[in-house]
């Protein structure tokens, strides 16, 4: 007796051990904590754009077409006299809030149906990945355009069309996990104590087999965010005036703003480019950290 209620005593402290040892082994990886650091300031720059921007950012001059950096416009003008520094906050809006806001649904998808197939397996199994492996088998950006095309574009629809075709990755990979965590002597003595499906799954499933989708989540984000821009670069994301980081490349694809101005593309690019490799460093991080060995 005593003995249980020692082992009851000490579990409840595991998890913030477990925790902490994960963000050491986090903190060890300095480019996981630069990326990490780098996110946080291009979060808190997008929620606070409307208070940073110094120009309308669809507000056109065409007396300051293409002008260099300056102390009155900071990185410049584009094509139509717009500021590029304003342009560019706002469209980190627009690339974040896909990029996060995707993703996270994707992964709610992923871990409901990924936890049904493989907790349940069987002929739910086999029909749910059927399912899963149908949906994968269509040729996904192709189907984007084709989507989008239909249908208006706007911030909502992609992030709709990017949920729709992006989160059977995480069911698959969270099956794997709970295939191999379901049988496990601790889930037996919950099935024996009578504790139900919905509650063994949350409680003592998922907080086991999270870390590699949460992982694969992190990754995906930079996915997303190029995806978004591919769409916008083509015409068919985020339509100007509105900005994001896609369609300001794309009004820069002209030999002569690339000559004249090139901060132009060169700007957007490289935000893309430090986004996307921000999100893969922390992946990279939160790897290592929930890798033990």
């Amino acid at each position: 007796m005593n003995t249980a209620v020692s082992n009851t005593m000490t579990k409840p402290a595991a998890a913030p051990v477990v925790r902490h040892r994960a963000w050491g082994r986090f903190k060890r990886n300095r480019m996981a904590v630069v990326g990490l650091a780098l996110m946080i300031v291009l979060i808190l720059l997008a929620l606070f754009a409307p208070m940073i921007a110094t120009h309308d950012p669809a507000e056109q001059d065409l007396m300051q077409r293409l002008k260099p950096p300056s102390a009155e416009h900071w990185l410049g003008t584009d094509d139509l006299g717009r500021d590029l520094f304003s342009r560019i906050l706002y469209g980190s809006r627009v690339s974040l809030s896909v990029g996060i806001f995707s993703v996270l649904f994707n992964v709610v998808i992923g871990v409901v149906v990924g936890s049904i197939a493989g907790y349940y397996g069987g002929r739910t199994d086999s029909i749910l990945m059927r399912f899963v492996d149908m949906m994968l088998a269509f040729p996904t950006f192709f189907l984007l355009i084709a989507v989008v095309t239909l249908f208006k574009p706007s911030l909502t629809n992609i992030i709709i069309v990017l949920v729709v075709f992006g989160w059977m990755g995480k069911s698959r990979l969270l099956r794997g996990q709970i295939l191999s965590i379901k049988n496990r002597e601790y889930i037996d003595a919950a099935r024996t104590i009578g504790m139900s499906d919905l509650r063994i799954i949350f409680v003592h499933i998922l907080p086991n087999a999270l870390a590699p989708v949460i992982v694969s989540a992190t990754l995906q984000m930079g996915t997303m965010i190029l995806t978004e821009s591919s769409l916008s670069f083509l015409g068919l994301g985020i339509q100007p005036p509105h900005a994001s980081w896609g369609n300001i490349l794309q009004s820069a694809q002209n030999l002569t703003i690339m000559m004249k101005a090139p901060w132009v593309p060169i700007l957007p690019g490289f935000m893309i480019f430090l986004t996307i490799m921000c999100f893969n460093f922390i992946g990279d991080g939160l790897r290592n950290a929930f890798d033990s060995r």
